[in-house]
């Protein structure tokens, strides 16, 4: 017997899929990639890595943060890349962004596996909140995912304040 899932499990997997399809181009730690989706248009899509103009850290052959063993969630300023949120909402609009949705995915460069519980840092969720972004999907597994309204954030925002 076939399995039916709803519509919307179907289009939330479906922009996790291209999402995750922009990794190919990411960072050697962990790699995200992000789309931004308003509607049913494809707003933009970004993935973790070094700034237009800089070495990418794959062809320096080493991870800085790694290199100082820094746990996941600290040292950014160690950190040559952009993360794949920004990177999106550097390529949209305003406006686009405005309602839409952000879709997350990160795979461990180490093992593949996707990582766990991956949400978008502390600097990201701010950008997130200013951009206007609606809700933000974040993918555990295939077919498995998160989603996380953005108000939320906004009305917790103890884990952004000083």
């Amino acid at each position: 017997m076939m399995k039916i899932r709803s519509k919307s499990k179907i289009i939330d997997n479906y922009y996790l899929d291209i999402a995750e399809k922009v990794i190919v181009k990411s960072c050697v730690r962990n790699n995200y990639g992000a789309a931004i989706v308003n509607g049913n248009k494809l707003i933009s899509t970004g993935y973790t890595a070094a700034p237009n103009g800089w070495e990418h850290c794959s062809s320096l052959g080493c991870c800085r943060r790694r290199k100082l063993n820094l746990p996941s969630g600290s040292g950014y300023d160690q950190c040559r890349s952009v993360h794949a949120e920004w990177r999106a909402l550097l390529l949209a609009s305003p406006e686009d962004c405005k309602g839409a949705t952000l879709y997350l995915v990160g795979v461990n460069a180490r093992n593949d596996q996707y990582v766990d519980d991956n949400e978008p840092c502390l600097i990201c969720k701010r950008l997130i909140i200013e951009a206007g972004i609606q809700k933000v999907v974040m993918r555990d597994t295939k077919e498995k995912y998160r989603v996380v309204q953005v108000s939320t954030w906004i009305q917790n925002d103890s884990n952004l304040m000083p």
